[in-house]
């Protein structure tokens, strides 16, 4: 449980994330479902358009991290490599395997991920 001094940066980390999930929800959302890509390719196209937002509202704003880019990036880029790693593997078996709706799918991994990513991202990345 964090502690209430914790609470802003948690705040900040949600809204983040969120803006974060939305960009990633609504280009895989659009390439699945406009340009007809099947939905692991449509879920990287979100992801990897999340992966700039993200970075830069948690290095400035969520974290406020005055380390330099060529430690933090690398690191980040390390962290959201096992975030699309495991966002991959939840939408193939999920979608592919399974034949799950593509939305319900993504909606699965979007809220596997976060946790995982606040907590190594909190105390290595951007540390």
């Amino acid at each position: 449980m964090p502690n209430v001094d914790q609470l802003p940066r948690l705040a900040r980390y949600g809204v983040s994330g969120a803006l974060s999930a939305l960009t990633h929800f609504t280009l895989g959302l659009t390439a699945a479902t406009i340009l007809g890509f099947p939905p692991v390719p449509a879920s990287t196209t979100g992801f990897v358009a999340s992966i700039a937002v993200s970075y830069l509202l948690q290095r400035t704003w969520v974290f406020h991290s005055e380390t330099g880019h060529t430690v933090t990036a690398p690191r980040f880029l390390t962290v959201t490599a096992a975030a699309f790693t495991l966002n991959t593997v939840v939408l193939w078996a999920g979608a592919e395997l399974l034949g799950a709706p593509f939305a319900v799918v993504q909606i699965v991994a979007i809220l596997l991920i976060p946790g995982l990513n606040y907590a190594i991202n909190s105390r290595w990345t951007f540390a």
